[in-house]
C-alpha cells in the first residue's frame, strides 16, 4: 500500500496568519489532529492539537502551578512546528508507519513536490488494520481473479493475516499473488501454498 492509497484528500490547510481561534474551529469541526500549514500553496509547518492548547487555557487562581508561558500565540505561525516532516504520495504506508511512531507523531502530510495533497493520521492506520476480515478476503479474491482468473484461488483471511491456495503448481504466479494480497488495505502477512500439496497432508 501508498500513501496516496491511505490519505485523507483534499487536505484542509490553514496559513501561518490563520488565528489560533480559527484553526481551533477547523480541528474541532472535522476531528482532525493537525493541520498542515501553506504559504503561497508550499508546505510549511504544521499546527497539532497540542500546539493549540499549550497556554491557552487560564490556570486557575485558587490553586497553586507551576510556572508557565504567560501568553499564548494568536496565529498558527506562532505555534506551528517548522519545518515539518512530509512524505510523497508514493511513500510505502509500513514506511510511513514507522515515521509516525519514530516521531512520536500524529499526522504526515503528503506532498506532491512541495505542494500538499492529502495527510494521513495514525487513526487512518488504525481504521485500515480493523477492516473486517470478510471484506479483506473479498478484495484479495477480487485482485487474484483479475489476476488468475476465477475458481484458481482459495483465500481465507484471520485477523488480517492471508492464506492464499492455489490450484496451479506455479511459484511465479503465487509470489504475484503474495504481492497483490500485501497490497489490500486491512493485509497484515500472505502466504500462498499450492493446493495440491496441502491436500495431501
Amino acid at each position: 500500500m501508498r500513501a496516496r492509497d491511505l490519505m485523507s484528500a483534499p487536505v484542509i490547510t490553514v496559513h501561518p496568519w490563520t488565528s489560533a481561534k480559527e484553526a481551533a474551529e477547523l480541528l474541532a469541526a472535522h476531528g482532525f489532529t493537525a493541520l498542515p500549514v501553506v504559504d503561497d500553496d508550499r508546505l510549511v509547518g504544521i499546527v497539532t492539537e497540542a500546539d493549540l492548547i499549550r497556554g491557552r487555557i487560564p490556570a486557575d487562581p485558587r490553586y497553586v502551578h507551576e510556572p508557565r508561558e504567560a501568553t499564548a500565540g494568536k496565529t498558527v505561525g506562532d505555534l506551528m512546528t517548522s519545518p515539518v516532516t512530509a512524505m510523497s504520495t508514493g511513500t510505502d504506508v509500513a514506511d510511513l508507519c514507522q515515521a509516525l511512531v519514530d516521531a512520536r507523531i500524529r499526522a504526515m502530510p503528503i506532498v506532491d513536490g512541495s505542494a500538499v495533497v492529502g495527510i494521513v493520521t495514525r487513526g487512518d492506520i488504525v481504521r485500515v488494520l480493523a477492516r473486517d476480515d470478510v471484506d479483506i478476503a473479498r478484495d484479495v479474491r477480487h485482485r487474484l481473479e483479475i489476476y488468475g482468473g476465477g475458481g484458481r484461488w482459495g483465500v481465507e483471511v484471520q485477523d488480517g493475516f492471508v492464506h492464499i491456495t492455489d490450484q496451479f503448481d506455479d511459484d511465479s504466479d503465487r509470489h504475484v499473488a503474495q504481492l497483490l494480497a500485501l497490497a489490500v488495505p486491512g493485509v497484515v502477512a500472505a502466504e500462498t501454498a499450492y493446493a495440491g500439496e496441502e491436500q495431501t497432508r
